[in-house]
């Protein structure tokens, strides 16, 4: 493609997407709200903004062929932070896709989303949701906003539920949600090569021994998740003792999410 936009580019998967997603376009436009460091190298473009800001995400989305769209507010926050990125935000993203041509849209959306079901079900993405917290409800409207312009407009939106994105696993609950870097990196590269995406919910998480979400819907995108959390039980378990079994962290895929506090 020539240019793939990518938002929330100074986070930990913008990082990521932005060392390793360069031979996906002639140009990467690198997204975030504040400054981004470095300064852009050889066929980068950086472009501070504010999702909030409907006139500048207009700006930002021209001419864009495709969108890695990892920004806003990723943990618990106050609402008033959380409704500017990830619920004003959204519907800016999405109606600048309507307005330049609809790119197709890689949506970070969260096992948050269904962060109070309990560890002992194995959930399908037809499942209802369930959040954990304001973070997880603004996911969710995420989820609503991308299938409505989908059924109403035909805009493509691979909706990724990602696990835990981490170099490995760092605690017991990541035995069963992570999703490794470079599974991640070829989760990227399988929904913008597809030739037909549609609005498919898809869980992001590596081929773990250990997990509660059913990933057969990966399969419409020819994703294959490689790396397995199995391979650090032995560090993990040697390393943290076993919660207690009331725990959040022990009962909600969640974990301590459930357990947070509703932030002022």
């Amino acid at each position: 493609m020539k240019r793939l936009l990518i938002t929330g580019a100074g986070g930990n998967l913008g990082k990521l997407a932005r060392a390793r997603l360069g031979h996906m376009a002639d140009i990467l436009r690198l997204s975030d709200i504040g400054e981004m460091a470095p300064a852009a190298g050889p066929h980068e473009e950086v472009v501070p903004c504010d999702l909030g800001d409907e006139a500048a995400v207009m700006e930002l989305v021209a001419d864009c062929d495709a969108i890695l769209h990892l920004g806003g507010v990723s943990v618990e926050r106050p609402w008033k932070d959380i409704q500017n990125a990830n619920i004003t935000g959204v519907y800016n993203l999405y109606e600048a896709a309507r307005a330049h041509g609809m790119p197709r849209i890689f949506f970070a959306t969260s096992n948050h989303t269904i962060g109070y079901y309990t560890q002992d079900k194995v959930l399908t993405v037809q499942d209802p949701v369930k959040p954990d917290g304001l973070y997880g409800v603004s996911k969710c409207f995420g989820e609503a906003m991308a299938s409505l312009y989908h059924s109403k407009f035909g805009q493509e939106t691979a909706l990724i539920r990602i696990g835990s994105c981490f170099e490995k696993p760092v605690d017991r609950r990541m035995m069963a949600t992570w999703l490794s870097p470079d599974d991640f990196i070829r989760l990227v590269e399988c929904v913008f090569r597809a030739p037909m995406l549609g609005c498919p919910v898809i869980w992001g998480v590596s081929n773990n021994d250990e997990g509660w979400w059913d990933t057969s819907t990966a399969r419409l995108i020819g994703w294959r998740p490689q790396d397995n959390s199995e391979t650090y039980r032995a560090e993990i378990e040697a390393a943290q003792p076993c919660p207690p079994a009331d725990a959040p962290e022990s009962r909600y895929q969640g974990g301590k999410f459930t357990a947070e506090p509703i932030h002022k």
